[in-house]
């Protein structure tokens, strides 16, 4: 059996193993064994949501007899008050939620697939948030890309002073984030399952020009200095950058490189 096929069979496994047990409503794939199995590849992971009743929510949350009677868990760790991060015996990673019904009708989360109902359930349309979650792309270059700019010049004095982790972060890390936020802006993304948690996600097949130059604004703890003034000629490249503040950076990324 393919592993893609494994997770899905493995999910279709779960949702029996409620049935059996009693006290479950609703088991919901989400990622990529929810509404986007377009995408499930060998490296994905299982990720749910099991729904309750509102008497049996520590039940399953304080004993996972329910997912051993499906397969062997070889790692369980509750990251969570409501949930864990599975890996069973074959190499099979997860990670779920217990609800009450009540808990997700004002929640926001992403949609999901129904996987396995109670005959007596009719609520399906819970699987559709009522509160989606807030996209993070920004809707303007302004704020994010001056905000960019202010990382490469606080992080480039940090890796002069000797704090180049703090640089690295601030350089690679924060002022990259703030780039992608309005990537959209910049260069037509091509539709590819874009994350609400994180622009990073699937970034090389959205923005294919972006990804091309990604490496050399990312080249790691020591060469700080090299990454920020390509993210800074980038930036150039798309917004007008105050030339006082320009000069700085790059003042400061040539005494970091000495």
């Amino acid at each position: 059996m393919l592993r893609t096929e494994m997770l899905l069979h493995r999910l279709d496994e779960i949702g029996k193993s409620l049935e059996r047990r009693g006290g479950a409503l609703l088991l919901l794939g989400v990622g990529s064994v929810g509404i986007e199995t377009a995408r499930l590849d060998d490296y994905s992971d299982l990720d749910f949501f099991v729904i309750v009743r509102h008497d049996q929510k520590s039940r399953y949350i304080d004993h996972l007899d329910w997912l051993e009677e499906v397969h062997p868990l070889a790692y369980s760790f509750k990251n969570s008050e409501i949930g864990y991060k599975i890996l069973f015996e074959d190499g099979i990673f997860g990670e779920y939620a217990v609800f009450e019904e009540s808990e997700l009708i004002n929640g926001s989360y992403t949609e999901g697939r129904v996987v396995w109902k109670d005959p007596s359930y009719n609520n399906t349309g819970i699987s559709k948030p009522s509160n989606p979650i807030p996209s993070p792309k920004k809707d303007s270059l302004d704020h994010p890309l001056n905000e960019a700019l202010t990382n490469l010049y606080v992080g480039l004095g940090r890796f002069a002073r000797g704090e180049r982790l703090s640089a690295t972060r601030f350089v690679q890390g924060y002022a990259v984030d703030r780039i992608l936020s309005v990537l959209h802006l910049i260069e037509q993304e091509v539709d590819y399952f874009p994350d609400p948690f994180g622009n990073e996600r699937r970034m090389e097949k959205r923005y294919p020009r972006f990804a091309k130059m990604i490496a050399d604004m990312i080249q790691g703890y020591d060469h700080v200095p090299e990454s920020a003034l390509r993210i800074l000629s980038f930036i150039e490249e798309v917004y007008p950058v105050n030339r006082k503040l320009s000069d700085e950076i790059r003042r400061l990324a040539k005494i970091s490189c000495r």
